[in-house]
């Protein structure tokens, strides 16, 4: 009984922060669904937190919610600050290789300088 409560409770966990990501983008259950191929039920029952996905949905929610699912599985914090450090690594990513390193080794001095401070 305790695991059922434990996974009933991941599930809404999951469920919340689903629902929370949908409204940010502006998507209604019925747009959500229909990106993702599913019914505006099954968005309202995974949102509600009283039915588990296949990973087939979970992954095409995940995609249409143009998030990752460490973030909907609540591993990583979905907060303005992750979405800066994000936007940032995807920006390094598109630079040249030697601008790359550059940004590298910039990062790895300003840390080693902030850890000698503290």
């Amino acid at each position: 009984m305790l695991g059922r409560r434990a996974v009933s409770q991941e599930l809404v966990a999951l469920g919340e922060r689903i629902r929370e990501r949908r409204m940010e983008l502006c998507l209604s259950q019925e747009a959500l669904a229909e990106k993702a191929g599913t019914s505006a039920n099954t968005v309202s029952r995974i949102e509600g937190g009283q039915m588990a996905m296949t990973i087939g949905i979970f992954m095409k929610l995940t995609q249409m919610l143009d998030t990752d699912a460490n973030s909907l599985l609540g591993i990583v914090p979905a907060g303005e600050a992750d979405r800066r450090y994000r936007d940032i690594l995807y920006q390094v990513s598109h630079l040249k290789a030697h601008e790359q390193k550059i940004v590298q080794r910039t990062v790895e001095a300003l840390a080693d300088e902030l850890r000698r401070n503290r």
